[in-house]
């Protein structure tokens, strides 16, 4: 099953991704902006999702994918590690979230 330590080395191996503690918690930033943050009970993590996918997302599979009440007005998802099928899913949800705060001079990378 995948753990924290798994979210933090993928995150860590794409381009320009620093970690840093905010709230308490582990979160990652490309360039200065979040993409992934680990919450305090690191059974899951939460992405950038831009608010119109994020409720198909939630609806297509929702043992995977939530929204805490507080997050409810971001546009960001949380994802239980327990439910995602391997690293391969885990480096796509962050690389897809990565994209969306990394400037286009890293992405070409």
């Amino acid at each position: 099953m995948l753990d924290a330590e798994d979210v933090r080395r993928v995150a860590l191996s794409l381009p320009g991704t620093v970690e840093k503690q905010r709230w308490g918690h582990p979160t990652f930033d490309v360039a200065g902006r979040m993409f992934v943050t680990v919450p305090d009970d690191q059974t899951s993590f939460a992405v950038k999702c831009p608010r119109l996918e994020r409720s198909e997302l939630i609806a297509a599979e929702p043992e995977k994918f939530w929204v805490p009440p507080h997050e409810a007005g971001s546009s960001w998802v949380r994802a239980r590690l327990e439910a995602l099928e391997d690293e391969g899913e885990l480096r796509d949800i962050l690389l897809d979230s990565w994209r969306q705060a990394a400037p286009d001079s890293l992405q070409a990378e």
